[in-house]
């Protein structure tokens, strides 16, 4: 007996001597490994970056700007089956264990030792929180202690719903997106708290390989890994086995997150953007997630969009068809034809659609093309091609028409064509022929009362060209200046009915040995033509005669005051808009003439907060009265004058007050039309980047007020109807027409115009009988 007490002491004393070594051996592990650990207090703030959204005026968002693609959620946003799907399929032990499951972890080290080296990791959720947030990657025994030591003092001094938001939200679950919201966004297209239990049970399978188990990459691989996450919640008793299979059943929809930013304003959220990285600068707008609500229509875009497309596609026609895009021989067709219904396929054809298609059979007698489209057919009348001609811009479009398809087409021409209808016996298609545009366009339309910018194309497609036209290029207003310089004019003593004589005039500059003669658009001269004349039949030789007579230094200093920003030449030539503007800044200065003499400037982005929900920007767009009333009003009522009877003509169509003016240059390179209503401004602008001619008679009359009355009208369909006001200080007289002095009884015609109060004129015609000096004539020449 006492053999076996001293036995059983000696087994004590070398367990005690074992637990004392083993414990000794743990101490010095734990402070040689505790040695410079980070500390876990950094995870009290958390504020990883996420992602900078922006919204269009209706709350709609349209852009986003991120490196990590993070959205920040608490747990009570996430559904409890969410953190259910992640725990079972992570960490069942997770509310059990301190932060280091020890079972796991012998699981995992007989695995590795059988395998040969580090293959399962046994990682509990705490741990994968300290891997992510504390430490780094790599695999290695030596950072598995340092991570379990963390792991434990995480657990200890955070709660597991601390724990759990952070792990929800840092993880990465592919193609870009870090945490469940915005994985939620990417592959199912809604938020993390709409999921289902089977969209829940895909993300939770996700952590392990983002890659393999990639729903877009590999949807079998991924539906495999939901049911292996649906088990294993059945297994620990979230769900039951007949909610298992209903969400085993159910059709995933693998919608996939939509690229806001191209889709929707791209040119207007690209603008944005530089603006945001000219405040904040890049890295802060790709991380810091500040929220920016902008001042776009959306609608208002579309309206936008659809008329520049229209009317470049009008205005391509008129230039003439360039030939078909490809042309395949006779034992390619099928292949292309093949190729081209795995396209239908996806979007298939119905009315209105643009397709390509390929030429099979050319009729001229029948005046008909055939058109194969996939496996479909079309047919493409001679009427629905007639435009179809060689390109030619000394040739005015109507002079020159295709008259029958086989001096266009062969078969085998790779041709774009619109979808019109189904035939009258339903066994083809009718068509119509289209081209991809070469010419450009930009609109920008500005809320008139508060600076907003509503709507910005800055070129025809975005993902052809980024460039910006309604503001990074600078282009030859034309005539679309003149209102600037009449505006001028107005304060400085001309009046609407101040005469000036339309003659020849030549100015010479001797040093470099150039000779200008400026002429109007028809060619001729009108002799003694009043001052509102000259604006609302843009005649040139009457501009350049008051900027002369007004000075060049002043009319670019009242540019200034309006808004122009951009360089101005120094030269007469000022007065038929050669010096380069961006379409913005013209918009912007005819909105002084709409708001009565005051600038308030445009207006991208209203409002920014950070990600704590304070506000660190509002925009200014504060007034600032910069000429008077009297003037802005005059101005206004000179350019419903266009619009009533001059070169803006086609804008009549709206059938409601409006002003504005056309501009064409030299060569017919650009085309404009900027007009206003009391609620909107709007500027569009025409032209090739490469500054070729637009063609024959491409005015800003015909190439540029049909877009922007095509947008006009829809952007002011449902609202009332509204006048400029007129301000106390205009007043309205009766004058001869041909005079501008007060009329007689023999004058032929009379109109009423405005004027600043005590500038109508007081004298009257002279009758017919009493003109006896012709000096009379000229007197007013300048």
């Amino acid at each position: 007996m006492k053999r076996l007490f001293k036995f059983i002491k000696i087994l004590l004393l070398i367990g005690l001597s074992g637990i004392l070594l083993g414990a000794g051996t743990f101490g010095a592990v734990y402070l040689y490994f505790s040695r410079d650990l980070p500390k876990i207090s950094k995870l009290d703030d958390y504020r990883p970056p996420i992602i900078t959204t922006v919204y269009a005026d209706d709350g709609r968002k349209i852009a986003e700007f991120s490196r990590e693609r993070r959205k920040v959620i608490p747990l009570s946003k996430m559904p409890p089956q969410l953190i259910e799907a992640f725990i079972a399929a992570e960490d069942a032990r997770f509310y059990i264990h301190e932060g280091i499951d020890f079972y796991s972890i012998i699981r995992a080290f007989i695995k590795n030792l059988t395998a040969g080296g580090i293959v399962q990791g046994g990682s509990t959720i705490t741990q994968q929180v300290t891997k992510s947030f504390l430490l780094t990657p790599e695999r290695s025994y030596q950072r598995k202690i340092k991570e379990a030591i963390l792991a434990y003092r995480i657990d200890h001094e955070f709660t597991k719903d601390q724990i759990l938001y952070l792990y929800l939200n840092q993880i990465y679950l592919g193609h870009g997106a870090y945490g469940v919201e915005a994985a939620a966004e990417n592959y199912f297209g809604k938020s993390a708290n709409q999921m289902t239990l089977a969209e829940c049970a895909m993300l939770a399978g996700l952590p392990q390989a983002p890659s393999r188990y990639s729903p877009f990459q590999y949807p079998e691989r991924a539906k495999t890994r939901q049911i292996y996450v649906l088990n294993r919640m059945i297994k620990e008793k979230y769900i039951s086995s007949g909610e298992a299979e209903e969400a085993i059943r159910e059709a995933m929809n693998i919608a996939g997150r939509r690229n806001l930013f191209a889709e929707k304003v791209p040119h207007f959220t690209e603008h944005v953007r530089r603006e945001l990285i000219a405040m904040f600068g890049e890295e802060r707008v790709y991380t810091d997630g500040y929220t920016i609500h902008t001042s776009v229509d959306v609608e208002m875009q579309k309206m936008a969009h659809k008329a520049v497309e229209k009317g470049l596609r009008d205005l391509d026609k008129r230039q003439g068809y360039r030939g078909p895009e490809n042309r395949l021989p006779q034992e390619q067709i099928e292949a292309f034809s093949r190729n081209l219904q795995s396209e239908i396929d996806l979007s298939p054809l119905q009315a209105g659609v643009i397709t390509r298609g390929v030429v099979i059979g050319v009729d001229d007698v029948a005046n008909a093309v055939t058109v194969r489209m996939g496996n479909e057919r079309g047919t493409l009348l001679l009427a629905d091609m007639r435009w179809a001609r060689n390109p030619d811009p000394e040739i005015e479009y109507t002079a020159q028409r295709v008259t029958r398809p086989g001096s266009v087409f062969s078969a085998g021409d790779v041709i774009s064509v619109r979808i019109k209808k189904k035939s009258d016996d339903g066994t083809h298609w009718m068509l119509a022929l289209e081209q991809t545009p070469e010419v450009q366009a930009a609109l920008l339309c500005m809320e008139a009362e508060t600076g907003a910018i509503k709507a910005m194309i800055g070129g025809r497609d975005f993902f052809e060209s980024q460039f910006n036209r309604a503001i990074q290029s600078r282009r030859q207003p034309g005539s679309a200046f003149k209102p600037i310089i009449y505006a001028a004019a107005l304060d400085k003593g001309f009046t609407p009915a101040t005469g000036i004589v339309d003659s020849p005039i030549v100015f010479e500059n001797r040093q470099t040995d150039v000779v200008w003669k400026p002429e109007n658009y028809d060619k001729t001269f009108h002799g003694l033509t009043l001052f509102r004349e000259g604006l609302i039949l843009s005649r040139n030789v009457i501009t350049v005669k008051i900027l002369r007579e007004i000075g060049i230094g002043y009319a670019i200093d009242y540019a200034r005051k309006l808004g122009v920003t951009s360089h101005l030449d120094r030269d007469l030539s000022l007065s038929l808009g050669s010096s380069g503007l961006s379409l913005l800044e013209l918009v912007n200065a005819y909105s002084v003439f709409a708001n009565q003499g005051t600038l308030i400037p445009p207006c991208f982005i209203h409002k920014i907060t950070d990600r704590d929900g304070n506000v660190i920007y509002e925009c200014p767009a504060e007034p600032e009265p910069v000429i008077e009333e009297s003037t802005a009003y005059i101005i206004t009522h000179l350019m419903e004058e266009v619009v009533k009877s001059g070169t803006g003509r086609r804008v009549r169509a709206l059938n409601r007050p409006v002003a504005g003016k056309t501009g064409t240059t030299n060569q017919l390179n650009d085309a404009w039309f900027v007009g206003y209503t009391p609620e909107y401004i709007a500027g569009v602008w025409v032209g090739f980047d490469n500054k070729k001619p637009l063609g024959k008679n491409e005015t800003g009359a015909r190439a540029a007020s049909p877009i922007w009355l095509e947008f006009m009208q829809q952007a002011l369909k449902e609202k009332p109807v509204r006048v400029f006001p007129v301000p106390d200080s205009v007043i309205f007289a009766k004058i001869d027409a041909d005079t501008g002095l007060l009329p007689v009884p023999e004058s032929k015609r009379t109109i009423f115009e405005c004027f600043k109060e005590g500038t109508a004129p007081t004298q009257y015609s002279k009758r017919s009988d009493q003109v006896t000096e012709t000096d009379d004539f000229f007197k007013q020449d300048m």
